[in-house]
């Protein structure tokens, strides 16, 4: 027959046992009754099957497996301290682990100082941050796969609650000693791959104006785009932040943006956060460009 482990007040009572000398002054240090220490410390014996202390006179005196059931003893009720502080720190959310997606854009231009600052803040959480393109971010959030995603507004939102974070306007960038001209005249462009949620707003965005968008150039890349429209491969739309950058900055060709395009916060409807991720994501928001204030 299979034993029945014994109950961590039970250990309790071994180590007060062994430590105070006396079980009478062991069960006035637990707060319990001389009776009621008596019975726990028999049905230990009785859980363990091994004598743990020999009756010497009107003494109690624990044997050498006592010694060595406390020992293990000490070894259990530390980790079970120590597993109840690490509960206690997860409800808190002082622990965790975040599973964070950005574009590129947000991880460096928008949120990167916010991001070093929480994990400074916050050592004991876990943030791991995938940097991808909107609609892989938005995949791998329906999978499971993140937590959070900070990106390009998609087109359809089912079984994602988003909300506005930031605002960029699109701006066009010719080559050098390239001038603009009719919109019929611009391009060949360099631009974001085929499926790019930002690929499709630049699209409509100067099939309006009147221009043909023929791409001869594809990367998920703004740093290699930028660097193709310098080097005179073609033009391109790019948000400020990463075309405008020195050295070697681009210099928009109207001056008026082509198109605005909302980076939003994406979260899963049905996987309520913890107490971890709604520490993160509060930063995140603190940080938008966009009010948050729902009046």
């Amino acid at each position: 027959m299979k034993a029945t482990p014994p109950t961590a007040a039970q250990l309790e009572y071994l180590v007060a046992a062994v430590d105070a000398g006396s079980w009478t002054d062991a069960a006035e240090q637990i707060g319990v009754s001389p009776s009621a220490f008596t019975q726990a410390m028999a049905e230990l014996e009785k859980r363990l099957g091994v004598v743990l202390f020999d009756k010497v006179g009107r003494k109690r005196v624990p044997t050498l497996d006592a010694l060595t059931a406390t020992e293990h003893a000490r070894r259990i009720l530390a980790e079970l301290g120590s597993l109840d502080r690490w509960a206690a720190m997860t409800r808190d959310g002082e622990v965790g682990t975040i599973r964070a997606g950005m574009i590129d854009t947000a991880a460096v231009h928008h949120f990167g100082d916010a991001l070093v600052r929480f994990r400074t803040l916050h050592p004991e959480l876990s943030v791991r941050l995938t940097v991808r393109p909107s609609t892989e971010l938005f995949e791998e959030l329906r999978r499971g796969d993140l937590d959070v995603v900070v990106a390009v507004a998609p087109e359809k939102t089912d079984g994602i609650r988003t909300r506005p974070v930031v605002i960029e306007p699109l701006n066009i960038y010719a080559p050098p000693n390239v001038q603009p001209g009719d919109p019929h005249t611009w391009g060949p462009w360099v631009g974001f791959p085929q499926g790019s949620r930002t690929r499709s707003l630049i699209d409509q965005s100067l099939r309006r104006r009147g221009a043909q968008y023929e791409v001869v150039a594809e990367s998920s890349q703004p740093s290699v785009l930028r660097e193709m429209v310098r080097i005179g491969m073609g033009w391109t739309v790019l948000v400020p932040a990463d075309a405008e950058r020195e050295p070697h900055a681009l210099r928009p060709a109207l001056a008026q943006p082509l198109a605005e395009r909302t980076l939003v916060l994406g979260q899963p409807e049905d996987r309520p956060p913890s107490p971890a991720l709604e520490r993160f994501v509060a930063m995140l928001v603190s940080e938008a460009t966009i009010d948050q204030d729902p009046r």
